[in-house]
């Protein structure tokens, strides 16, 4: 009895540690987007989406931002994919993290082009580094990186083509509805790429050893009987 105890507990314990991860890159992730943002250049494919949504039916970019990821998350999983703990967060603390930072007014906003350049690319790799502590808590992709898995997996094509076709019309929606394209919004769609690779490879991230735990899994880990079980399955690799 006390062995199970300390058992569930050491379980509980190591599912919070990574709930924190998940939530701190998520943070990043955000402060890396207003960073963005902020470069004044153009933004990124995305963001050029969700401020033309903002913009057009007068909502903060934070809620934009949310309202698109539910609405990827339903489509994702009427597509068939799993969704995650980290699915969901991801859907609602990037967007509530969004507004926060940029009501806060700590971020400076450029007013030259190469000043510019240095905060877009610093807002890269900080993107790129809250990718690692998110994807690295092994709860799930994010709902636009599940509906590019989805797309890839019902139409055979590659992953680059459905990426770089969900990000084109993502682009062109939010610039009709009035988003800011420009240098950045070219920067942003080639280069990040190599800042998430540069910097999973300094942290030696292997993306490919991390077993993603399901909403499913995360239940059965706390309420079925067989949970030493469960737990060794969903312990990711630790970096």
């Amino acid at each position: 009895m006390l062995q199970t105890i300390i058992e569930r507990g050491f379980v509980i314990k190591h599912y919070y540690t990574r709930l924190m991860r998940l939530i701190w890159g998520l943070f990043l992730y955000a402060l890396g987007i207003v960073f963005t943002l902020n470069a004044h250049i153009g933004y990124a494919p995305w963001e050029v989406f969700h401020v033309g949504l903002a913009k057009t039916i007068g909502i903060s970019i934070g809620t934009a931002s949310i309202l698109i990821g539910v609405i990827i998350g339903v489509i994702t999983l009427l597509l068939g994919e799993k969704l995650g703990i980290g699915t969901i967060l991801n859907m609602v603390l990037i967007g509530v993290f969004l507004d926060m930072i940029l009501g806060l007014n700590i971020i400076p906003v450029s007013n030259n082009f190469i000043f510019g350049i240095i905060m877009l690319i610093s807002g890269l790799f900080i993107i790129a580094l809250g990718s690692y502590f998110y994807i690295g808590s092994a709860f799930g992709a994010g709902p636009r990186d599940s509906l590019m898995v989805a797309l890839t997996r019902k139409t055979e094509l590659p992953v680059g083509v459905c990426r770089g076709t969900i990000e084109l019309l993502a682009v062109l929606a939010g610039w009709r509805l009035g988003g800011m394209i420009g240098i950045g919004t070219i920067i942003s769609a080639f280069t990040i790429g190599f800042c998430v690779q540069t910097t999973f490879k300094l942290l030696k991230f292997d993306t490919t050893a991390i077993n993603h735990e399901t909403l499913g899994r995360t239940y059965k880990l706390f309420f079925s009987d067989k949970k030493e079980q469960i737990y060794e399955e969903n312990t990711p690799v630790d970096y």
